[in-house]
C-alpha cells in the first residue's frame, strides 16, 4: 500500500480552494452566504481523527510487543485506510475552506462568522491531515529479514527450493 504523498495533498488542497473560491464567488453574486461547514461537522472531524487515532495505536501497541491481543491483519489494513482517507478529506475541507476564507479576506469580511467557520474548520482539518500521517507511521511495519530463519516467504520459491524445504522439515 502506498504512503500518504505531501505532493498529493497540496494538490487535493489546491484544487478544493479554486473550488471553494469559485463556489464563494457564485455565492456572494448571488446574495446567498457562504459556503462553509457549520462548527457542528467539527464533531464528526473528531471523531474520524479519534478512531483513527485509538485503531492505530492499537496496531502500533501491537508492534512493539505490548498487546494481549493479537491484531487483525485485516484491521490494521483498514486501520491505515482510514487514517489515509481521513487526511485526504481533511486537505479536502482545509482547501475548500481556504478558497472561501481566500474570497471573504478579499471582499474585506474581516471579522464575520463565515471567516470564523472557515478559520476553525480549516483547523480541524489540519488536526485531520496530522492525525492520518501520525497513524500511518503506527501502521508502518519494520523491513523484512529475509535471511532469517523466519522468513514468511520461505518455500514459495522455486519447485526445488520447496521441495527442498519439505524435504528438510521431514
Amino acid at each position: 500500500m502506498s504512503t500518504l504523498k505531501v505532493s498529493w495533498l497540496t494538490i487535493v488542497i489546491a484544487v478544493a480552494a479554486i473550488g471553494g473560491w469559485i463556489a464563494q464567488r457564485i455565492a456572494s453574486g448571488a446574495g446567498v452566504g457562504a459556503p462553509v461547514l457549520h462548527w457542528t461537522s467539527l464533531i464528526t472531524m473528531a471523531a474520524v481523527s479519534v478512531l483513527a487515532f485509538v485503531l492505530g495505536f492499537r496496531v502500533l501497541r501491537y508492534r512493539q510487543g505490548k498487546a494481549n491481543v493479537p491484531i487483525d491483519p485485516i484491521l490494521a489494513a483498514r486501520t491505515l485506510v482510514l487514517a489515509q482517507a481521513g487526511a485526504y478529506g481533511g486537505a479536502v475541507i482545509g482547501g475548500w475552506h481556504l478558497g472561501v476564507l481566500l474570497d471573504l479576506m478579499g471582499a474585506g469580511s474581516t471579522g464575520s462568522a463565515s471567516l470564523v467557520s472557515c478559520i476553525v474548520m480549516m483547523v480541524g482539518a489540519l488536526v485531520m491531515v496530522i492525525v492520518g500521517f501520525v497513524v500511518e507511521r503506527f501502521c508502518k511495519l519494520p523491513p523484512e529479514d529475509m535471511d532469517g530463519p523466519s522468513t514468511p516467504h520461505r518455500g514459495r520459491g522455486t519447485k526445488g527450493e520447496t521441495e527442498g524445504y519439505a524435504a528438510r522439515t521431514h
